[in-house]
């Protein structure tokens, strides 16, 4: 559904911890369901492990837990929705993956300052769609680890 000028954008839409996110859907790789996290020792909290998706082996960042949220056992419905931005690529874990959506342009406003802070900087914007409202994320902030204090972390994993 094109807006005034036109532009929309396709999304992603996932689930996490009752909420409604979105990503881009150009810097979506593709969505699986999630076998098997072989565990990374020494790897930042919200790196749940690596995993083995399409021939190379890549980080999974548990969302849950990247954004505060608690930390639930992975079941059926949790999906793996594998990302490239910048030249890496991420798995992101959510609670569940289920739409294809055209947003449009006007549909989307900038995120209060209100949510300043850590929950803010990981939205790029929030948008109205029907009755729901969707948070749609700043990818380049969600795989940035280097802000995450994980001690004396030695690991050469690169997320």
């Amino acid at each position: 559904m094109p807006d005034d000028n036109g532009t929309s954008e396709n999304f992603i839409v996932f689930e996490l911890a009752g909420t409604t996110y979105a990503l881009p859907s150009r810097h979506v790789q593709q969505m699986e369901m999630l076998d098997n996290i072989t565990v990374v020792p020494n790897a930042p909290p919200a790196v749940e492990g690596v995993v083995f998706s399409r021939g190379q082996v890549i980080p999974a960042v548990n969302l849950r837990t990247r954004f505060g949220f608690e930390r639930v056992p992975l079941e059926l419905r949790t999906r793996l929705i594998v990302v490239n931005i910048s030249g890496r690529t991420v798995g992101l874990v959510v609670d569940s993956a289920r739409e294809f959506v055209a947003i449009s342009s006007s549909a989307i406003q900038p995120p209060s300052d209100a949510i300043s802070g850590l929950s803010g900087k990981y939205l790029e914007g929030i948008a109205n769609v029907g009755e729901r409202v969707i948070l749609i994320l700043n990818l380049d902030e969600v795989i940035n680890l280097a802000d995450i204090s994980v001690g004396d972390q030695q690991t050469g994993t690169a997320v």
